[in-house]
C-alpha cells in the first residue's frame, strides 16, 4: 500500500522535482512479505540550510539523550521493544544484530557517552530517532539517482563506502533487505549504514528523511516521530519547504501533521 504525497501544513510543500521524485519511491513486495507492518515515512526537503553542529542542534541532542536515559532507566537499548522488534526483523533475512545493529540501537548505545554532534542536518534527524525510538536516516536528495526503493539485495548491487580512509566498493549479502536507487545501494541491512555518494554533507540543500516504522511504535508513532522532525526542519531551517509520503503498510488515510513542533 501507498500514501498519497502531503506537507506538513505549517511548510509549504517541496518542489515539483523532489514531489515526483517522492512519488516513486516504493517498497518492494518480498520486503512486506518478510515484514508486513513496515511502513517507511519519507519526507523530503529543500531550501535547507546545512553547515556544522549549532547551539540549537547540540540543545536538540542533549534533550535527546535525556529522554533515552530515561527511558532505558539502566536497561540495555536492546531490552527496550521498539529496538527488539528491530533485531527481529534484522535476523528475518539473515543479519546478526550484535554485528549490524539497526541504527536507532547503536545511537542509544552511545546515549551515555553523548551523542555525535555531525551537522545542522544530521543532528536534528539523528535527535529524532532518540527521542521517538526508532530508525531515521537522512540523505543528500541531489546525490540520488532514480527513485528510492526497499528491496531484496541479489547480492550483487554496489555500495560505495570507506575502509582504512580509502573508497572501496562492497556489495549487499543476498537476500538482505537494502535501500537502493538506481546506480546501487544507498543504505546496507534496511538502516544499518549508509553509503558514502548520498551522505549529507555541509553543502546540502535538499533532502529525504526516512523513518522506518513497525508495529511496536503504535497506530500514531510514525506520524509523531514524523512531526517532530518536519517540525525541527522549520523551525532550524526558516523557509525550508517538505512534503511526505508513507509507504509499506500504510494505515488508511494517514493525516497530514497539525502544527509540527518541538
Amino acid at each position: 500500500m501507498t500514501g498519497q504525497a502531503r506537507q506538513p501544513t505549517s511548510a509549504s510543500p517541496a518542489s515539483p522535482e523532489a514531489g515526483r521524485w517522492l512519488d516513486l519511491a516504493t517498497v518492494e513486495r518480498p520486503v512486506l512479505d518478510l515484514c508486513p507492518d513496515y511502513t517507511a515515512l519519507i519526507i523530503v526537503a529543500d531550501g535547507l540550510r546545512p553547515g556544522p553542529s549549532d547551539e540549537a542542534t547540540d540543545a536538540l541532542l542533549s534533550d535527546a539523550e535525556a529522554r533515552a536515559r530515561a527511558a532505558l532507566a539502566g536497561r540495555a537499548a536492546a531490552d527496550l521493544e521498539p529496538v527488539a522488534a528491530w533485531r527481529l526483523a534484522y535476523q528475518a533475512f539473515g543479519a546478526k544484530p550484535k554485528r549490524t545493529r539497526p541504527s536507532v540501537e547503536a545511537l542509544l548505545r552511545r546515549v551515555e557517552a553523548g551523542l555525535p554532534r555531525i551537522d545542522r542536518l544530521t543532528d536534528i534527524y539523528n535527535a529524532i530517532s532518540v527521542r521517538h525510538l526508532l530508525p531515521v536516516g537522512g540523505e543528500d536528495l541531489a546525490m540520488y539517482r532514480g527513485p528510492a526503493r526497499l528491496a531484496r539485495a541479489a547480492g550483487d548491487e554496489p555500495f560505495d563506502t570507506m575502509h582504512d580512509g580509502q573508497p572501496v566498493t562492497e556489495h549487499p549479502e543476498p537476500g538482505e533487505v537494502i535501500w537502493r536507487d538506481d546506480d546501487g545501494v544507498t543504505c546496507r541491512c534496511w538502516n544499518w549504514r549508509q553509503c558514502v555518494r548520498t551522505r549529507i554533507t555541509h553543502a546540502t540543500t535538499s533532502a529525504v528523511f526516512i523513518l522506518d516504522g513497525l508495529a511496536e511504535l503504535g497506530r500514531d508513532g510514525l506520524l509523531t516521530a514524523g512531526q517532530d522532525l518536519a517540525g525541527q526542519l522549520t523551525a532550524l531551517h526558516p523557509g525550508a519547504r517538505l512534503s511526505w509520503r508513507q509507504i509499506g503498510a500504510v494505515p488508511e488515510s494517514p493525516e497530514s501533521p497539525e502544527s509540527p513542533g518541538g
